[in-house]
């Protein structure tokens, strides 16, 4: 293992550029020009540009693919595209004061966005045509356009560190017109081959064009899957993502700032319950190849760089077992099927009903079963909820399916091996009002996740907050690193 660090720069932290540059790049102070290097950065888009390129990742709002690949309205995805490059030129503007710097950077971004916008307009011609289905392409088109903005914020980044006289390399990962499909290792380990870490500072696009396709493969976390695998294939001695927050024992506007406790240390175990409630440290395919090459993983606080952040291991487990971090999420759909013929036939109804939500890429945070009933709790929209509730009717014609909108609340600890933790939590919850729709617990207590109704999500937090991690002196313990 080598001595350099890979370290991601979130899409909200990426909006500040000061910040990055004086909290990230020079460590609030502590390094100089000279001394910057032996890190390589990967970059996010500026923080609602993957949106627009896509769509709204919690609303839904449709971007200029979601727009492209509806065709409900003529014309729509290409006013969307110029909406995006007024916002990128908008982006552009706060960032470059030269007229010059400023019409090179326009131009850099402009080109990407007319040739994407050509190959958009050349396909929907071409599938006008009835030997040809847009759906076969959809795949592709999605790559295109979410290349588009980690190539912007990254050729923006490397421009403007070099004139802070920072030797900083743009690395373009996204493929753009090379003609070449390799897969994601064959393109990091071409792209850094001839680069020396002691001498130049590389600003990697966090997205990267593969054989297999990373959206296809990591959805909205494909940027993270990049970061991995260059921390892998470089051998980095530690991986470090810099977001707009503390990995905290709770939302701080849900529980006050002043109960919410930054967390130290936790394991990769605890990392892939949060981003299973969409409160992403980093995406769980992406934390295996670390937690694999035993590459210890760093989460930052871009606003606050004084503090060391939470340090993410594979072996770390809490020396008193104790509930770390309350979280959850709303937006929840519960899709429950009751059918009476279910009973003896549990396993051929699951197959089939998991088989409808995984072609309409449902995404189940949680799901529960007994005798005749299968309920899954959908992180989706109510769009999709919709469509995979049509086809297990079309299925099941007899089937009783309810939806309903709920919110999911989980106590997560790296070792929950607590008796009677479960007991103190349900009375918890019982003695705010909130009734309890479901709950969740494995035989490997690291979680516990309660289904309430959405109006309770707020009171729930903050009940099981103050029930299960308040009653702690954390202290030195959950605040060390």
């Amino acid at each position: 293992m080598k001595q350099h660090t890979v370290e991601k720069i979130g899409g909200t932290s990426m909006n500040d550029y000061a910040a990055v540059r004086d909290n990230i790049i020079f460590k609030d102070g502590k390094v100089g020009v000279d001394d910057v290097y032996q890190r390589i950065f990967v970059v996010s888009a500026y923080g609602g540009i993957t949106d627009m390129l896509l769509e709204h990742k919690k609303s839904g709002r449709p971007g200029i693919f979601a727009l492209f690949a509806s065709a409900d309205e003529e014309g729509s995805w290409s006013e969307a595209v110029s909406g995006l490059r007024e916002r990128m030129e908008e982006i552009n503007g706060t960032l470059f004061t030269e007229p010059e710097q400023l019409k090179k950077a326009n131009t850099f971004i402009g080109e990407r966005l007319q040739d994407a916008e050509r190959c958009l307009a050349d396909l929907e011609r071409v599938c006008q045509h009835g030997h040809f289905a847009l759906e076969g392409h959809l795949n592709t088109v999605s790559e295109m356009l979410a290349s588009l903005g980690e190539a912007h914020s990254a050729w923006n980044t490397a421009e403007l560190l070099r004139q802070e006289g920072i030797a900083a390399r743009f690395v373009d990962l996204t493929g753009w017109q090379d003609g070449e499909h390799l897969t994601l290792d064959e393109r990091i380990e071409r792209a850094f081959s001839e680069i020396d870490l002691a001498r130049e500072l590389p600003i990697v696009t966090g997205y990267a064009h593969t054989a297999e396709g990373l959206m296809k493969s990591f959805a909205r976390g494909y940027s993270e899957m990049t970061f991995s695998r260059i921390a892998v294939i470089t051998e980095a001695c530690e991986a470090i993502i810099h977001k707009e927050y503390h990995l905290s024992s709770a939302d701080p506007r849900l529980v006050g700032e002043d109960q919410a406790v930054p967390i130290g240390r936790t394991n990769y175990d605890v990392a892939d319950q949060l981003a299973n409630l969409g409160m992403e440290a980093i995406h769980p395919r992406a934390a295996k190849g670390l937690r694999q090459q035993e590459i210890p993983l760093r989460v930052m606080n871009t606003f606050e760089p004084e503090h060391r952040g939470t340090l993410v291991t594979g072996d770390y487990v809490s020396e008193t077992p104790c509930v770390e971090i309350i979280a959850g999420r709303k937006n929840i759909y519960a899709v429950e099927c009751f059918d009476q013929d279910m009973m003896g036939l549990m396993t051929s109804y699951d197959r089939a009903i998991n088989e409808i939500i995984a072609r309409f890429k449902g995404n189940v945070v949680t799901k529960d079963t007994n005798a005749n009933t299968i309920t899954h709790f959908l992180g989706n929209n109510l769009k999709t909820v919709k469509r995979i509730r049509s086809n297990i009717c079309a299925q099941y014609p007899d089937c009783d399916i309810q939806v309903r909108k709920v919110a999911v609340v989980s106590a997560i600890g790296s070792d929950m091996k607590v008796p009677g933790m479960l007991s103190r939590a349900v009375a918890a919850l019982a003695r705010s009002g909130i009734s309890v729709l479901a709950v969740h617990q494995s035989m490997r207590q690291v979680d516990m996740q309660f289904v309430v109704n959405e109006s309770d999500y707020e009171s729930a937090v903050k009940s099981l907050h103050h029930a299960l991690v308040e009653v702690y002196d954390h202290g030195e313990a959950i605040c060390a690193a």
